[in-house]
């Protein structure tokens, strides 16, 4: 089983990171991608991978993490991957929840980021919260060049049909076991198994029993048994495809 996106970096796990490794270990989570997003986190996820294997790293620059100095921020990132060795792009896209003071140049951030993931060949992670249109009409516009995912996708299932025609996976995480969640469970259901990817996104967005808590890796096993219920398929089998995607995707 793979968590397709995961934090460990996060302070949130500065005391009992051994402890999640083997938690993992345990249930059966063999491979994580871990997802930096700024120059710090980016850095860190290089750090880890160095001392565990299982550990995949990626490079980007979160909405959140926009200004001014976008250009400088995609430079300096691009530098980055010259000289590090990564398995996707991002966590990049827009997000425009808290704040649209950035706007105009989040998308150019992405657009930049989308860019750079086509000429080096890898997937892109992309985040996109309160900004569907805006996201989908910047995927669209590379008319298919792209490949990647929707991390922990919020969308409706008709929108995410038509990432999926653009060569996008769909990725699933915490909420698909919220009992209110109906919109995730549409698109699980509605999604086929071989377009869809698990994740936690780790520390955030922990499943049920865990909702409320710190998330972690090894909770990845409560979307897989919650996707394995809506489609009607054993555990195992969903364990099986959804792995395969993220192996083919990541290239790993």
């Amino acid at each position: 089983m793979i968590d397709t996106h995961c934090h460990f970096f996060d302070e949130e796990f500065k005391d009992d990171l051994e402890d999640c490794i083997n938690r993992c270990k345990e249930n059966g989570i063999e491979k994580i991608i871990l997802v930096g997003f700024s120059y710090d986190t980016n850095r860190k996820a290089q750090e880890y991978s160095k001392k565990y294997s299982f550990f995949y790293p990626t490079a980007g620059v979160h909405p959140e993490e926009c200004n001014k100095e976008y250009l400088e921020q995609f430079n300096e990132l691009k530098e980055f991957i010259e000289n590090n060795k990564v398995y996707a792009i991002g966590e990049c896209g827009l997000d425009y929840h808290w704040s649209v003071e950035f706007k105009e140049e989040q998308k150019e951030l992405f657009k930049l980021q989308c860019e750079l993931a086509i000429e080096k060949n890898l997937p892109i992670i992309i985040h996109s919260r309160d900004a569907n249109q805006d996201t989908f009409d910047i995927v669209k516009s590379f008319n298919g060049k792209l490949k990647g995912v929707m991390h922990c996708y919020g969308g409706s299932l008709e929108l995410a049909k038509e990432y999926v025609k653009l060569g996008m996976y769909i990725s699933l995480g915490g909420p698909l076991t919220f009992k209110n969640a109906k919109e995730p469970k549409r698109v699980a259901e509605g999604i086929d198994i071989n377009n869809l990817l698990i994740e936690t996104d780790s520390p955030f967005l922990a499943p049920d029993p865990y909702r409320g808590k710190r998330n972690e890796s090894s909770y990845v096993r409560f979307v897989c048994q919650k996707m394995a219920e809506i489609k009607g398929l054993s555990v195992e089998e969903v364990d099986k495809i959804t792995t395969n995607n993220a192996v083919k995707l990541f290239n790993i």
